[in-house]
């Protein structure tokens, strides 16, 4: 999916669900890292996180009907924001969803490496997924040094 057919499908959702029209432009932001989109008060804006699509084009439709309850309840003064119950009946009555599905893994080069170490002495394994000064600290079961042994790629 394109920007252009996020547009397309965003003035869909606004016509079909909400009977108005979307009338500024909605595009991906790959800077958006802990929310599937946000809605812009200054500008209007509709932005989509676009890791999103790989979850699936229903949450897509899902974020983007969230968003726009934000857009049309901010353009008409009524309440906008997630504790108002102006919001909480539009998202109902839309079947958008309060809150989008988490992303497996956000940064997975991160998460997928450990630090292997080993006792010297009882050949005790520890895996941190930071690594640590073995001149600092020492094994817990028999207070032995500790030796690197290497990366294990998960």
């Amino acid at each position: 999916m394109n920007e252009q057919q996020l547009q397309q499908l965003t003035e869909h959702l606004s016509i079909t669900f909400f009977h108005k029209p979307f009338l500024h432009s909605a595009r991906f932001n790959a800077r958006l890292r802990t929310t599937g989109g946000r809605y812009l008060l200054s500008t209007h804006d509709i932005e989509i996180n676009p890791l999103y699509l790989e979850v699936g084009e229903d949450e897509i439709v899902g974020i983007i009907k969230h968003e726009l309850c934000h857009y049309h309840l901010h353009l008409e003064g009524r309440g906008y924001q997630h504790r108002d119950a102006d919001f909480k009946i539009l998202l109902n009555k839309v079947g958008a969803p309060r809150f989008c599905q988490a992303l497996p893994r956000i940064n997975k080069r991160q998460a997928s490496i450990l630090h292997i170490y080993r006792c010297l002495k009882c050949s005790q394994n520890y895996s941190r997924k930071i690594r640590m000064n073995t001149e600092k600290y020492r094994c817990g079961k028999c207070s032995g040094r500790l030796g690197y042994i290497g990366i294990k790629k998960l």
